[in-house]
């Protein structure tokens, strides 16, 4: 008597769509937090009396604490259960945001986009590995992840629109509250609907590698950020920028000799997760630092408004879903390597194509549009193909390292490309122009910022073509020694 054996599906049972919606309305509203209140952050300013030079810490606290210890929540996720932590995190949001609402004193604003922060750290990685071991490595999972991309990326393209609306219509203030509603409403589902499977990992905690690695972090974020107010030479950036150094070769050092490592460093031996983080932080950083200079061009040399401005941008949120809804299908069909190299190519020749604006306000509007929903669609596609590329392969129990340090990646990029461009850009119209204020200044220096972006962007897709095997990932044993064994 023969038997058949049904083929696979690669359609989402109902309780499958449930949790997708769950975890990436979750990771949608962090991506909302970046940010939906970069546009109010003048009236903030104003109703609480903070000075001017005070406002940006209102998005490095957020950046800092996310960044600092997204590594060391995803490796307790690990341990401890990670849909205890995702739930942990998400309590920590609702209450975080609704204090930053309430808010009458700059120190309290300044603690909440710090629980923000550490409620980002403690919540993304986590969701992320719920979300790849809920779904089956192949065609669902990369279908969740593509979704996952669309919404992380459509949250930070509609963050500044949504705050300048909110802000003009309500008050400053909404901009966090937003979030107390739906977290509450995943804060009371998600127990329900979302199972960990997971073995957990009984070891202790690496504390040392812990201590080192956030320092590091925290060092690099703050002396990347002091380049734009001192520049690269000052003593207080070369200060943190080596401090950061010294950080990472002794947590480096740890990882090597520990027993218990928070991070097994032979998974950086694994091409798709040395070589797809690298895609991952140059098109999140790249991205950044292009929004940045394509503001700058808009407001001050064709001195549109904010809300133009914001528009401006809606495109590349649509072409950044789309790149989303299509990534899963691009990857199962071509694989990872090639959608990471298209994509940041995409992007690549999209931001170099930035180099033809001008002063004409209709032709450099019109060039925005195409070329940001183009290099949008780009970015998404990396964003999947990175998280697919160094995902695959690994056991559940590396999950929540893997995803931790996809959302490092992530946060890292994100607090240290805008820096770097504008310090760039800065630089070459400092050196170039006598008058630093004139209009042809300031496009002289967005120019070099972008061919600058564009060069970083195309030098990772050259180095991932050239290094990182086109083929599926072996199993995680033939090429990851244990944690256990480091």
């Amino acid at each position: 008597m023969s038997t058949t054996t049904s083929p696979p599906t690669h359609s989402l049972t109902g309780r499958q769509r449930l949790v997708l919606t769950l975890l990436l309305g979750a990771q949608f509203m962090f991506a909302l937090d970046f940010s939906i209140v970069t546009v109010a952050l003048p009236a903030m300013g104003r109703d609480l009396g903070i000075a001017d030079g005070d406002l940006q810490w209102i998005i490095t606290l957020f950046a800092l604490s996310a960044a600092g210890l997204v590594l060391l929540m995803g490796r307790i996720g690990d341990y401890y259960g990670r849909k205890k932590m995702f739930l942990i995190g998400m309590v920590i949001l609702t209450i975080a945001s609704a204090v930053g609402g309430l808010a009458t004193d700059p120190s309290v604003l300044f603690a909440a986009r710090v629980g923000q922060g550490l409620a980002t750290a403690i919540t993304m990685p986590a969701a992320l590995s719920l979300l790849t071991t809920s779904f089956e490595e192949g065609p669902l999972r990369n279908k969740a992840l593509g979704l996952n991309g669309a919404l992380l990326s459509l949250g930070f393209a509609v963050g500044a629109v949504l705050g300048g609306v909110l802000t003009d219509l309500f008050g400053w203030r909404f901009t966090f509250f937003i979030n107390v509603p739906v977290g509450i409403i995943i804060i009371a589902l998600a127990p329900f609907v979302i199972k960990d499977l997971s073995a957990r990992i009984q070891q202790k905690l690496d504390v040392p590698g812990a201590i080192t690695l956030t320092l590091g972090l925290l060092a690099l974020v703050l002396g990347v950020t002091a380049v734009e107010r001192e520049g690269w030479s000052s003593p207080t950036t070369l200060g943190l920028l080596g401090l950061a150094v010294v950080a990472f070769v002794a947590f480096w050092n740890i990882e090597a000799r520990s027993s218990h490592p928070l991070a097994a460093v032979t998974i950086l031996k694994r091409p798709s997760v040395s070589l797809g983080n690298l895609g991952g932080l140059v098109t999140f950083a790249m991205e950044s630092g292009k929004v940045f200079l394509l503001t700058i061009y808009l407001q001050r040399v064709l001195e549109s408004s904010a809300l133009a401005t914001g528009l401006a941008f809606g495109v590349l949120g649509a072409g950044a879903f789309t790149g989303g809804l299509l990534a899963a299908n691009i990857i199962n069909k071509v694989g990872a390597k090639t959608t990471l190299v298209l994509g940041l190519t995409l992007q690549g020749v999209s931001t170099l194509s930035f180099l033809l604006l001008g002063m004409n306000a209709g032709i450099g509007f019109t060039h925005i549009l195409i070329a940001t929903a183009i290099g949008g669609f780009g970015h998404v596609l990396v964003i999947v193909a990175y998280t697919v590329a160094v995902t695959s392969g690994l056991p559940d129990s590396e999950q929540g390292l893997a995803t931790g340090l996809a959302g490092q990646t992530q946060q890292v990029a994100f607090t240290i490309g805008t820096p770097i461009v504008s310090a760039i850009a800065l630089a070459f119209t400092t050196a170039n122009y006598s008058n630093t204020a004139t209009a042809e200044a300031i496009l002289g220096g967005v120019h070099f910022g972008l061919l600058v972006n564009a060069i970083i962007i195309l030098g990772a897709a050259a180095v991932i073509l050239a290094f990182l095997p086109a083929r599926k990932a072996v199993p995680a044993e033939a090429e990851l020694v244990p944690a256990e064994s480091v």
